[in-house]
């Protein structure tokens, strides 16, 4: 049976491209050297921008707003049954530079020796990194060509017997004839991605100083038996989960267990960072930091919610209407998830909010077009919306949302509240993660937020 891995918002958008000539020009460098030229950075294509394979003009930009907001609802659904599948079982740095895609991002890699360009969703909420390879008995189709092992110096499939294949747990790998370790993962949707487990070097570019760092025995997939709901553009994943085989735990002793992401407005035009190692120590006169709690799955990022406020209003995570009584606050109750769009809360916790909402704002109350959200307004004529500020009350963290992202408009004309109800898992998504810079400290077990204007960053 495979081991359930949830959607990277159940489409991938990522491109595998044959490196140009020019790479040549750029000096390979290790993570060490790279931190003492200041880290490698990288632009990436925004999924929406002419530029992107997935570039469709013909949309607007409600049209991919409604699209992203709807891959949250799938995607909350497919990561509770992760979640409930699982929990029923008994010195150096760099920089990545991510780009928002309508609630996902993207970062480049370049895989092999010589280096094939992969352009991948990040999320973390993976852990196995794979793509699609030759031969491919069953592949999805895609545009660009498929990874060929044969055609790299550095490609090394691994045994069953490897430490490389036991950390992938017994229900998602298995043995061919000659002792080598296949995996197979299987995703909410019902897309799937089955080949051998491999090791090979992976390679992060600079678009600042020409030069690119490099690892060397990275594990990952190499699909032959691919299917689901990718897309052509689509060639893998690149996990950042906290599972055993995600890049972040094959690198924590190199990084310190440390990474972090400062995630640009949707429409903002420069792009968002993502750093691993030193550089991403997140120090600031406004830090807070909330403790990282260890559950099943272990590819989450489990927080403790205690509750949010609106205004001076607070209201506890189990939000009980006209009681003052304090319910004890489960450690874990929600993940924070950057491929997720909207924020999910528990039911009775979204009903208080939304009703403490609506008494605190002035404006004329419209039913959302689509039916998605539940507390929206018409946006007045001189495009100004008003509402009180909401906070999120993490242990040890209190996060002070903008209200850009608290409030976005989904329709010309209508404004809609960007948190929805949920009967099981607890999301923190991306749009309320956006201009604060999001450090992940897996060494010291915790997660802390330094508000900031991500488009100056770095």
């Amino acid at each position: 049976m495979a081991f359930y891995y949830e959607p990277l918002s159940l489409i991938l958008a990522t491109l595998l491209l044959l490196l140009s000539n020019s790479f040549t020009t750029i000096s390979l460098i290790s993570l060490s050297q790279a931190i003492n030229n200041g880290g490698v950075t990288l632009d990436l294509i925004h999924r929406d921008s002419p530029l992107s394979p997935s570039y469709d003009p013909s949309t607007t930009r409600f049209e991919r707003l409604r699209t992203s907001f709807h891959r949250s609802i799938s995607r909350q659904s497919s990561l509770k049954s992760t979640s409930f599948k699982s929990a029923s079982k008994s010195p150096d740095s760099f920089e990545a530079t991510l780009t928002p895609i309508g609630g996902e991002y993207l970062m480049k890699i370049n895989i092999g020796t010589p280096p094939i360009e992969i352009l991948a969703i990040v999320d973390t909420g993976s852990d196995l990194t794979w793509t699609q390879c030759v031969p491919c008995t069953q592949c999805y189709k895609q545009n660009a060509p498929l990874f060929n092992p044969t055609k790299t110096t550095t490609y090394r499939t691994v045994s069953c017997t490897s430490q490389q294949c036991q950390s992938l747990g017994p229900d998602s790998s298995s043995c061919d004839k000659s002792n080598s370790c296949l995996y197979q993962v299987s995703y909410g949707d019902s897309s799937y991605s089955n080949g051998d487990l491999a090791v090979e070097t992976f390679t992060f570019d600079s678009s600042t100083s020409k030069e690119s760092v490099v690892f060397p025995k990275i594990v990952f997939g190499c699909g032959h038996n691919n299917g689901g709901t990718f897309n052509e553009t689509g060639s893998g994943i690149v996990g950042l989960g906290g599972g055993a085989v995600s890049i972040v735990r094959q690198l924590e002793t190199t990084i310190g267990g440390k990474f972090s992401y400062c995630l640009t407005t949707l429409d903002s035009k420069s792009s968002s960072k993502i750093s691993f190692g030193p550089n991403a120590i997140v120090t600031g006169p406004n830090l807070s930091s909330t403790p990282l709690v260890q559950k099943s799955p272990d590819t989450f990022y489990y927080l403790t919610l205690e509750g949010v406020s609106v205004g001076n209003e607070a209201l506890a995570y189990n939000y009980i209407p006209n009681s003052n009584s304090k319910a004890s606050v489960e450690e874990g109750n929600i993940i924070i998830d950057s491929g997720t769009t909207l924020t999910f809360l528990p039911s009775s916790l979204y009903e208080g909010l939304e009703s403490t909402l609506e008494k605190s704002i002035t404006g004329r109350r419209v039913s959302d077009p689509q039916g998605l959200f539940g507390l929206c307004y018409e946006l007045p004529s001189n495009g100004e919306f008003n509402a009180p500020s909401i906070i999120a009350h993490f242990t040890g963290a209190d996060v002070k949302l903008t209200q850009e992202s608290t409030f976005i408009e989904v329709e010309k004309g209508v404004v809609c509240l960007t948190f929805v109800p949920s009967q099981d898992l607890a999301i923190f998504g991306n749009l309320h993660q956006m201009n604060f810079l999001i450090g992940y400290d897996l060494e010291n077990q915790k997660v802390d937020f330094l508000p900031t204007d991500c488009s100056k960053t770095h």
